[in-house]
């Protein structure tokens, strides 16, 4: 599913050069969950932004779904955003005064699904993660863990290739947080790629292998 190789990314401001991240390779394949960790200038956050098309690529290459990331155009790295990626944020990212089923919906509407099939998908998404009876609840009527929960239906709405979460327990409390890291585990055992970037040893204990990073290099790959 995921195919990196040597990757690098310099940040380059005036004549000061910042490694962000040193020549890493790694693959996932269909079906992984995988915690990336590490502390803060480990360049995990880098790493997510180039695996999410956010970023680009020093050198090195970064394939994804038989598709050669590295080499893609801006309109053509928003399209693998759009159809291949769904995010989850740490700060959920929701329409604040809008309905948790329109939250969901919106992304499909842009990309031109039917009417009946995006409500349709938008129901099951978020009756999958347990939020059947708060669909027509405004976003900031919801708790942060069933905002979270929105906003998992909705990264799922476009059947993306992979999961991609950003300290998606950052903003939570324990308990919602172990909520939240049990709906991954239920997609990922329903066969979703999922990918969470965190430095939280309690939220990568949920993943199945787990990437260390530090100063821009993998000291660990293991699994769980």
């Amino acid at each position: 599913m995921i195919k990196i190789t040597h990757l690098s990314k310099i940040y380059k401001i005036d004549t000061v050069e910042t490694i962000a991240l040193n020549n890493i390779s790694f693959n996932v394949s269909q079906g992984e969950f995988v915690a990336i960790m590490g502390p803060s200038g480990s360049g995990k956050s880098t790493l997510m932004h180039i695996l999410g098309a956010l970023d680009t690529l020093t050198s090195g290459t970064y394939i994804l779904d038989n598709e050669d990331v590295s080499k893609l155009k801006d309109d053509q790295l928003a399209e693998i955003r759009n159809k291949k990626i769904g995010f989850v944020f740490q700060s959920y990212n929701l329409l604040p005064r809008t309905t948790a089923l329109k939250n969901v919906v919106l992304p499909m509407y842009y990309a031109g699904v039917p009417k009946q099939k995006r409500i349709e998908k938008a129901k099951k998404y978020l009756t999958m993660v347990g939020l059947t009876d708060r669909m027509d609840h405004n976003s900031n009527q919801l708790s942060g863990g069933q905002q979270q929960r929105v906003a998992i239906a909705r990264a799922l709405s476009m059947d993306p290739k992979i999961l991609l979460a950003d300290e998606p327990t950052g903003n939570l409390a324990s308990a919602q947080s172990n909520e939240i890291m049990k709906i991954f585990t239920q997609l990922n055992n329903q066969g979703h790629t999922i990918i969470i970037i965190t430095h939280e040893s309690d939220i990568a204990k949920f993943a199945k292998r787990i990437i260390i990073l530090r100063d821009g290099c993998i000291i660990k790959d293991q699994k769980n």
